[in-house]
């Protein structure tokens, strides 16, 4: 990790937190200030205050802290000291249950709300940037057994309709996690409809981090390449034989190169031989003589010439690939809803089923990583960043929510037993649940920051 990228990833990250907490604690702040409870402190982060402002009004403080990796709303309550007589009545542990209840659960729904926000500025006004659901299948895998041809664009999964190669698979996905047996509906490269079925009985998704849909057997699918030299090495025989970056190689001795790796081979089998490379410039057709000079590559000498070799979808040919997926104002709220309510339930079962052991805990991943999608993201362009922002803040949402002591689902899970058996949990209850779920959040980050480390290494 250069510095470039660290300047990129940094103010990224800190974007990313910031935005996330801060409307996490605001869900908080702005319900029980509108239900009558006292606020004594707003804090971004943790640690030493770097800011703070304090309310002439109602004399609240509002902080922005050291530590930048949470944040807390303090209120009024008698369990944290004396309480004026005058204002007992905002006290937070003198409201009822319901407005407890309101109060604790508007954080994690503040994020489910910025995620509805955050996907509807996408679809409505930034765009979409979208692949059209277009496979092929992997040798030896599900999808080859189902019989999916390449060039299959799904349209349907299980009779949902997709659009998107990311809808295509989050919407596997959450099939996936109901039903081993899943039906698919393609459209041929013949424009005519076919059903496959994908068994994944015996298709563990989630026990490795690897890509869901590789495991499947599907990958995207994209017609025949180009295949276009890159960089230019001084003094090589590639600038000696008058070759340019973005020369488009036609053939290599009378032969179309298929992929970039047969060309490269190709030039490592002809060292000190004279190639006639057949390229295609702005200019027009050229044929250009090559000889490779004889170096040394892993002990072994190979051919080699000096330039950059990489693949390219012909510009003809993109819009046939990716699109930017843009909908009307309706549309973009229902989509929207949809989205952020699909991304909640996959992740919840996701969860879930790590208790069980069918999904591996190396998923989980911690701040490195959401570090490492800020800044790539940010570089990828706005649309990108704004679906990342809203997946984590989803992702923060449903955590928040699990019935974990410490976490709101665990104050949550409180009240409804208050609910139930019509008086609070006693104070000693509240202690030891206190510490339980300080154990279990204290073991997720250090597993999440375990796993961070790991795949930096590897």
């Amino acid at each position: 990790m250069n510095l470039q990228n660290l300047l990129i990833i940094l103010p990224a990250f800190l974007l990313t937190i910031g935005i996330l907490v801060t409307v996490h604690e605001f869900g908080h702040f702005w319900v029980a200030r509108r239900l009558g409870v006292k606020v004594l402190r707003f804090s971004v982060g943790f640690g030493k205050p770097l800011w703070t402002y304090v309310s002439p009004k109602d004399q609240t403080e509002y902080v922005i802290a050291a530590l930048p990796l949470g944040g807390y709303v303090k209120m009024l309550d008698e369990r944290e000291g004396k309480v004026a007589p005058e204002e007992l009545d905002r006290a937070f542990n003198r409201q009822s249950v319901w407005t407890r209840i309101a109060v604790v659960a508007a954080g994690p729904v503040a994020n489910f709300i910025l995620a509805i926000l955050i996907y509807f500025l996408v679809f409505s006004v930034t765009g979409n940037p979208a692949m059209h659901p277009l496979v092929k299948p992997l040798a030896n895998t599900p999808a080859a057994v189902a019989g999916f041809q390449p060039g299959d664009k799904i349209t349907q999964i299980n009779e949902r309709p997709v659009t998107t190669f990311e809808e295509t698979a989050m919407t596997l996905v959450e099939e996936y996690l109901s039903t081993k047996t899943i039906t698919v509906q393609v459209e041929t490269q013949q424009a005519k409809l076919a059903e496959r079925t994908l068994d994944l009985t015996n298709t563990p998704l989630f026990k490795e981090e690897n890509d869901v849909l590789s495991k499947v057997g599907l990958e995207p699918w994209s017609p025949k390449l180009d295949l276009v030299l890159g960089q230019i090495l001084p003094n090589s025989p590639a600038e000696q034989a008058g070759l340019q970056p973005k020369d488009k190689v036609l053939a290599a001795d009378g032969h179309k190169p298929e992929t970039a790796e047969a060309f490269i081979k190709y030039i490592q089998q002809h060292a000190n031989q004279p190639i006639t490379l057949q390229v295609e410039r702005t200019s027009g057709v050229s044929e250009l003589v090559v000889t490779p000079a004889l170096k040394e590559k892993d002990g072994k000498p190979v051919g080699q010439i000096g330039a950059g070799v990489g693949e390219r979808v012909p510009p003809e040919l993109l819009s046939s690939l990716q699109f930017t997926q843009r909908l009307g104002l309706v549309d973009s709220v229902t989509k929207s809803i949809e989205k952020t309510w699909q991304m909640s339930l996959v992740t919840l079962k996701l969860m879930g089923r790590m208790l069980t052991g069918e999904v591996s805990l190396k998923n989980i991943s911690g701040p490195v990583t959401i570090a490492k999608y800020s800044g790539e993201t940010a570089s990828a362009g706005l649309p990108y960043y704004l679906g990342f922002l809203a997946v984590v803040s989803i992702s923060l949402g449903v955590l928040n929510l699990l019935p974990i002591p410490m976490l709101d689902g665990g104050h949550l899970l409180y009240y409804v037993i208050e609910i139930v058996k019509g008086s609070p949990v006693s104070p000693r209850i509240e202690e030891y649940g206190l510490r339980f779920g300080m154990a279990v959040v204290g073991c997720i980050m250090v597993l999440a920051v375990y796993n961070d480390i790991m795949r930096l290494m590897n």
